[in-house]
């Protein structure tokens, strides 16, 4: 028993000895290893996309993908002609009913397809979002629809969803503006919050252009919660 004892013993010595140099150095190793640096907003991906809307315009955009947005969405920006001077930008919010399907509750479909027009047309960049329902989601959005179809406003809806009446936060879009290197810009839209929250990111807006009113008997009560609600710069014939 002594004997099988001592020779245990021997060999952890044997076995330490052998190993602590090992470890000392793997300490040294360890103390001059430096923490991975952050990479912020960058860009992953350009591919050139031929689009048709359903009227027959066409244009061939620069569909651009990122790396490193902070709230880890897949963005799109849509290139569409020069940008090298102060470019015209259109933040886009996704709607599948509107874009996809041609819903006539909303106007997202044909902004949209304005958008792409005046923006080839100047030269500039529209930003896709991936923000549907004002941030809340698909399938919150056509339970927003539900409440709407009982007397609700699209606002109103929203709220008594427990959502606010407006969810989305461009600090994204300011990160691709920024990794598309476009620090100034002219923006296309109705809506002083993104006005707003652009240049509290830092992005200098130097002209609002308003986009066109789009108005039907479907979303004529739509718009006109949107001019009530959140100020948006929409004029609706009496």
């Amino acid at each position: 028993m002594i004997g099988t004892l001592v020779g245990i013993r021997a060999t952890r010595v044997r076995s330490g000895a052998a190993t602590r140099p090992t470890l000392e150095a793997s300490s040294r190793q360890e103390r001059t290893v430096s923490l991975p640096t952050r990479i912020g907003p960058s860009v992953r991906t350009r591919v050139q996309i031929p689009i048709t809307f359903d009227d027959g315009f066409s244009v061939t955009a620069q569909v651009v993908t990122f790396a490193g947005l902070s709230d880890g969405l897949e963005h799109l920006a849509l290139v569409l002609g020069r940008t090298d001077d102060v470019p015209l930008v259109r933040l886009h919010s996704e709607c599948l009913t509107g874009d996809v399907f041609g819903s006539a509750r909303c106007d997202c479909g044909p902004q949209l397809r304005e958008a792409v027009e005046r923006i080839s047309d100047t030269g500039g960049v529209l930003l896709y979002l991936r923000q549907e329902g004002r941030g809340i989601g698909l399938y919150n959005k056509l339970d927003a629809y539900a409440l709407q179809d009982l007397g609700f406003d699209t606002y109103q809806a929203n709220t008594a969803l427990g959502f606010p009446e407006d969810d989305r936060d461009y600090t994204a879009a300011a990160e691709m503006l920024t990794a598309l290197g476009i620090a100034e810009l002219d923006l296309l839209t109705n809506n002083p919050d993104k006005v707003r929250q652009l240049t509290e990111l830092g992005v200098t807006v130097r002209n609002t252009v308003p986009t066109g009113v789009h108005a039907n008997e479907n979303n004529v009560r739509y718009l006109q919660a949107k001019a009530d609600h959140t100020g948006h710069t929409i004029s609706l014939a009496s």
